[in-house]
């Protein structure tokens, strides 16, 4: 054999190796990761295992290195920068040192300390899926070693942790059709839970459950009710195109074997004629038993829907005192403008107070909202308060126990103008049934979801971003940091006290989350659209956050 062709063999062997995963992390470092360590996550703070850090959802870390006093010195250690164009939504998970990232429908296993590239699932959606918002991803799910990856064409796939190797790969709906897996998996027991984005489509929604060794269907959860299930009546002949999307992780409390999921737009988005009722369970939180996928309750933010608001925003749970006793409650931002509080095992309503600046509710009857009058849809237009991005969206609150305050970030002063206009069903086709405007100054009209924006010439009666803390008691807003432009990060708290965040300026920042106050902040060239992630290794805490398409990676000096 000539020296030639060995060397073309050897370097065919390494790409290949590299392709397949055959460098990955050492496998005496991959420590099983069983149910139950998810279930107690917060005795190992050290590492980030679900979405949102732990089955409450509160986005809060137990770490304290990095502290209020000493947050000025954090500092660059790495950088990943993905080779995809769609900015980075997804939150990565960290696990006994080896960092999970996905780069659009890609998943990356990194060193934890360094960003070394051990291995790279590769994964090319179908060119013909349909997707309203980008080809993206907000994160993935892990138990025992094997990664859980939901992508834009409606898969469900299973990857060794170890190397990278698919193990299975289920397809969720039909991606032709509008549906489309968007969510960060997440696992509880032996199941994996996802459901289908695609309001926009007219899809009927679903929440559904997968056994995690082989991919077959649990459980099954209809969003919008088929003939005989509870709450079919509330559609009329609408539920055909329902919508009722899931788009963003849920939740899980483990003392009542429930599982939380916001649920999305009815469907088409604007315009309710065809869709007589309550629409059912569209803008809802659904408590659904973990094992069967049973509803056990539900409450609806939105009855009828016209205005895109959706409900997927992250379910918080939290224990906390509530008119001097202990209450397990769930704490919601809403997109419509309300920050909610429930109790969490029976869905009963407590408390709504306003977020941002909104004129479409009168007033809660029973925890039912009251119509304002001047705020009823027509095909002429009616100017509502927040627009139909909402006063919050998909981007993750905190709770810190410590403090007792619930942050979320906030877009306040928005508002469109909805009209409902006729648009017939088409598989695959935008299906919104209206039209947006705005009378902001040169703004122009809105063209199906996306509005003609110039964010460098927006003033602050006009719209903008801002954190701000709520006290669960009353409802109302202790501080906020206001930025200039509108926001999409989530946001982190810590045990020391550090909130971290960012916005669509381009700056990630920490701020004492007692008083507000800025400690520390950074610009990363491009809009932060995730939710940053805290972990440690040998000691040492960390602090991830994306911005645009790179994954940014922090600690003290």
């Amino acid at each position: 054999m000539t020296s030639r062709r060995l060397i073309v063999l050897a370097a065919a062997w390494v790409l290949a190796a590299w392709a397949f995963g055959a460098w990955g992390p050492d496998d005496t470092l991959l420590a099983q990761l069983s149910s139950e360590r998810i279930l107690n996550a917060q005795k190992e703070p050290q590492n980030w295992l679900t979405y949102s850090g732990g089955y409450m959802s509160q986005r809060h870390s137990p770490l304290t290195q990095i502290t209020t006093g000493n947050a000025k010195d954090l500092e660059l250690k790495w950088v990943f920068q993905a080779r995809w164009l769609d900015y980075m939504q997804s939150t990565p998970l960290v696990v006994d040192g080896i960092m999970y990232a996905t780069q659009g429908n890609d998943v990356v296993a990194l060193d934890a300390t360094t960003g070394k590239i051990f291995w790279i699932y590769p994964y090319t959606p179908a060119s013909d899926a349909r997707s309203c918002c980008g080809r993206i991803t907000r994160g993935l799910a892990i138990l025992g070693d094997t990664l859980f990856l939901a992508t834009v064409d409606a898969h469900l796939i299973a990857i060794d942790a170890k190397n990278g190797r698919p193990l299975w790969n289920r397809i969720v709906a039909q991606g032709t059709a509008g549906y489309s897996l968007t969510t960060a998996p997440l696992v509880i027991k032996d199941k994996v839970i996802v459901g289908p984005a695609g309001g926009e489509f007219g899809i009927q929604g679903f929440i559904a459950a997968y056994d995690a060794a082989t991919g077959r269907e649990a459980w099954r959860f209809n969003t919008v009710p088929q003939p005989g299930e509870p709450g079919h009546d509330s559609w009329g002949a609408g539920w055909t195109h329902g919508g009722g999307s899931i788009w963003v992780t849920g939740s899980y409390d483990p003392e009542t074997n429930l599982t939380f999921w916001g649920v999305g737009n009815p469907g088409p988005d604007y315009n309710a004629e065809s869709r007589p009722g309550d629409n059912l369970y569209t803008c809802s939180v659904v408590a659904l038993d973990a094992d069967t996928g049973k509803l056990k309750w539900h409450y609806q933010f939105t009855p009828a829907d016209e205005f895109d608001w959706d409900a997927v925003q992250i379910p918080v749970l939290a224990d906390i005192s509530w008119k001097g006793s202990p209450r397990k409650v769930m704490l919601w931002a809403n997109r419509n403008g309300f920050f909610y509080v429930l109790d969490r095992r029976t869905g009963e309503f407590l408390q709504a107070t306003p977020i941002a600046k909104q004129n479409w509710n009168a007033g809660f009857d029973n925890g039912r909202p009251i119509r304002a009058l001047d705020a009823m849809p027509s095909r002429d237009g009616v100017l509502i308060y927040p627009g139909n991005q909402g006063a919050t969206n998909w981007f993750s609150p905190s709770f810190s126990p410590r403090t007792g305050l619930f942050y979320v970030s906030v877009w306040e002063n928005t508002h469109h103008i909805f009209a409902r206009a006729d648009q017939p069903y088409k598989e695959g086709s935008n299906y919104t049934a209206g039209r947006l405007t705005t009378n902001y100054p040169g703004r122009g009209i809105t063209a199906g979801m996306r509005a003609v924006q110039r964010p460098n010439l927006r003033k602050e009666e006009e719209n903008f971003g801002t954190v701000r803390a709520f006290d669960p008691q009353t409802g109302k807003w202790r501080w906020e940091y206001k930025m200039s432009d509108l926001t999409d990060a989530g946001i982190l708290t810590t045990a020391s006290d550090v909130l971290f965040s960012g916005g669509r300026e381009g700056y990630f920042f920490a701020l004492d989350a007692r008083s507000g106050s800025l400690l520390w902040k950074v610009q990363l060239g491009g809009p932060v659209q995730n939710g940053p992630m805290t972990y440690a290794v040998d000691g040492r805490q960390y602090v991830a956050v994306s911005a645009s398409n790179s994954l940014f990676v922090f600690g003290l000096r």
